[in-house]
């Protein structure tokens, strides 16, 4: 009898909140990129006072660790998308075993989820797509096309362009960014 080869698996650490120091593991694939420790700290810093009961949106979930992390920092509820099964079942895993139950993980491309309208807008939204498949700019578009975001939403994108090279819906207006290695992180404020 074969057996399938093992995935690799490498470990995330949530750095804040209610579940700080945890760790969990996730299965490596292609395109996953999970945010660093420190990139994430830069973000939860800069978000500070605005997760807190808040609506949280990941379509681009891969590792979970941004999602974990709103979570573990009191937002009220996070919608998590990602297209590999296995992603989602890791990710579903860790919100059990977390005894997490404000929060709904889906097994879906994000554009097809955000093609759409949701029930309720979010307040904070975490881009992170796979470099070089040109998801960025129509993902942002899709947000804002489709009433995904409140009046006043905050949107993380990563990317491998800067972000004034990039294409962003013109009422976002940018309030933060930084470089670490070949990813630019930044943060963008919606204006109603």
């Amino acid at each position: 009898m074969s057996r399938r080869p093992q995935a690799a698996q490498s470990q995330l650490r949530i750095i804040g909140g209610q579940w700080r120091s945890r760790r969990f593991g996730f299965t490596e694939q292609p395109g996953l990129r999970p945010t660093p420790d420190r990139v994430r700290e830069t973000l939860f810093n800069w978000l500070s006072g605005e997760l807190e009961g808040a609506r949280c949106l990941d379509p681009f979930a891969g590792s979970g660790a941004l999602t974990l992390e709103a979570l573990s920092r009191g937002a009220a509820y996070a919608l998590a998308c990602d297209s590999s099964r296995d992603v989602v079942q890791t990710l579903r895993g860790h919100l059990t075993t977390l005894g997490c139950e404000h929060a709904d993980i889906r097994q879906q491309d994000a554009l097809g989820l955000l093609a759409t309208a949701p029930e309720q807008p979010f307040d904070v939204v975490f881009l992170d797509p796979p470099f070089r498949q040109g998801l960025l700019e129509p993902t942002c578009q899709a947000l804002e096309d489709h009433g995904w975001l409140t009046r006043y939403a905050w949107i993380y994108t990563e990317s491998e362009a800067a972000p004034a090279t990039l294409a962003h819906p013109a009422n976002w207006q940018l309030y933060r960014e930084k470089r670490a290695g070949q990813v630019w992180y930044s943060l963008w404020r919606r204006q109603g």
